[in-house]
């Protein structure tokens, strides 16, 4: 099921056209960040446990500025090595090579959030360091 307005709007320079739907990004949210960005998290830190609050820290001068993975705080921290400050996730839970290469993609491609509001659920083991 495709959802209105989550396709980007160019084709991914990267993977030979095809695009990066919002439906690749989520289970990466949904695995390595919701745990410690959701309803539950520090003050300082941004959440993201809906599109809705994705939402909210996508645009020119936010934490994930379409267009431009360089300028995307969101993106940034995930290339940072684990001994690095600010690495996400944190210490010793790195994302894979492939899924920073979705989200780069994804932001590259527009970081295109599905219009409805969807609730993202952490799923399986939160990457927080214990």
């Amino acid at each position: 099921m495709v959802l209105n307005g989550c396709l980007p709007i160019g084709p991914s320079t990267a993977s030979g056209g095809t695009r990066t739907s919002f439906n690749k990004i989520r289970p990466i949210l949904e695995s390595s960040c919701v745990h410690c960005h959701g309803a539950i998290r520090l003050p300082n830190m941004p959440s993201f446990n809906s599109t809705r609050a994705l939402a909210s820290i996508t645009g020119p001068d936010k934490l994930i500025v379409p267009g431009a993975p360089e300028k995307s705080r969101f993106y940034q921290v995930t290339t940072l090595s684990d001994d690095q400050v600010g690495a996400m996730p944190p210490t010793g839970h790195a994302l894979k090579p492939r899924e920073i290469e979705l989200i780069r993609q994804w932001i590259e491609e527009g970081a295109k959030i599905p219009q409805e509001d969807l609730t993202l659920t952490p799923r399986g083991q939160s990457p927080r360091s214990r």
